[in-house]
């Protein structure tokens, strides 16, 4: 999270501390507020370094020369951070909205993510010119660029990094346009843009020089207009990663507790055939399937889970006998649910479903507890 500020002296210590004590109790994630101070003339270089000095998670950086622009292309070009964010020192943005705005880029789910003002569920007070600039130039934006997004300039935004980091060198202005020219060159590269419903209060002591940001994102549109036409824009970016990654181990250990399943779950439909033929559907439901659960969890402890030696063998079959008694519930439930006098195949199709909701909760329990190499007596 980067705070640009310049000249701030009179909020930044209230505000800082504000949004640091907001995220230690309600945000879930691990974070960092990086004060960047664009060459401050009073004293708020001071306050940045004390507050960094007496703040944990919080740091302070310096530069020689103005632009939120410039601010966040330095910190975010540096960041190790899976998620790079940034803020108005004044917080007029809502800080609930904030677990919204980076939760679909953690996931996956986005590329980008920006609070609008703009939405109908949104809750702004300003004042009407300030209205009136900020849904001129918004409208500018989707009827002259095309743009999808609603508000490129609310000052509540988040990128995944390596998005970020891709797009950073194409992005030419430093000052109020980056937001315009960021968002505009994500969307030409087809990146997805969440956008967040936000509660804004007006800053009535705002620095924002309003006629001459007007200005200066006039020529940055004509500018990014020229590049967009000439082809000059476009870049390589990251590939979209999926929403979410497999746990460490999973992406080796599902497909061997598949050809393990595989082949337990043939034995298992051969030895009820078999047995079928003298008991009753439940006797050997029961029987093969208390058969086959002792063989799967002694290849899968083996194979799958990579456990090696006698130790905590007995305990291993003990504890998987859980996951037994949940896949006898389940095919055992299915076939009592059955009219009577129903056909050999469709006894066999019913646990065989049945069976397949009892493979997850078998995996999961054996993953997570059998087999956790936390858990002593289990050597690796």
């Amino acid at each position: 999270m980067v705070v640009p500020v310049y000249n701030e002296q009179r909020a930044l210590q209230d505000s800082v501390t504000r949004l640091h004590t907001y995220l230690n109790r309600n945000f879930p994630y691990g974070f960092r507020i990086t004060i960047a101070d664009n060459a401050s003339t009073d004293n708020t270089w001071q306050l940045a370094v004390e507050l960094a000095r007496e703040l944990t998670f919080v740091r302070a950086v310096h530069l020689d020369e103005k632009g939120r622009g410039r601010a966040l292309r330095r910190v975010w070009s540096q960041s190790e951070a899976d998620v790079v964010s940034y803020m108005d020192v004044d917080l007029s943005t809502d800080l609930d909205a904030f677990l919204p705005l980076v939760a679909p880029l953690l996931s996956g789910h986005s590329d980008l993510a920006i609070g609008t003002r703009l939405a109908r569920a949104s809750r702004v007070e300003r004042g009407p010119k300030r209205e009136f600039i900020s849904r001129s130039y918004n409208l500018l934006l989707r009827f002259g660029m095309g743009a999808g997004f609603s508000d490129a300039q609310c000052g509540f935004k988040a990128v995944r990094t390596e998005i970020a980091q891709a797009l950073l060198p194409a992005v030419e202005d430093e000052q109020w346009f980056f937001d315009t020219e960021l968002l505009l060159l994500a969307e030409s590269h087809g990146l997805r843009i969440h956008e967040v419903p936000v509660d804004w209060v007006d800053d009535p002591d705002s620095r924002v020089d309003i006629v001459q940001t007007a200005l200066d994102d006039l020529r940055g549109l004509a500018r990014v207009g020229r590049k967009t036409l000439s082809g000059a824009a476009r870049i390589p970016v990251p590939a979209r990663v999926e929403r979410a990654e497999l746990p460490k181990g999973m992406a080796r250990q599902l497909p061997r507790f598949a050809i393990v399943g595989a082949i337990c779950t043939l034995s298992y439909l051969l030895l009820y055939s078999l047995l079928r033929q003298i008991v009753p559907p439940l006797t050997a439901n029961a029987i093969a399937l208390l058969v086959t659960a002792v063989a799967n969890t002694a290849a899968n402890r083996r194979f799958t889970f990579g456990v090696k030696g006698a130790g905590g063998a007995l305990r291993h079959q003990f504890e998987g006998l859980i996951a037994f008694l949940v896949g006898l519930a389940l095919t055992s439930g299915s076939l009592a649910l059955l009219p009577d006098g129903v056909s050999h195949g469709v006894e066999l199709v019913a646990v065989v479903i049945a069976n397949a909701a009892a493979t997850l909760v078998r995996f999961m329990l054996l993953r997570v507890w059998v087999f956790n190499p936390k858990r002593q007596g289990s050597t690796r």
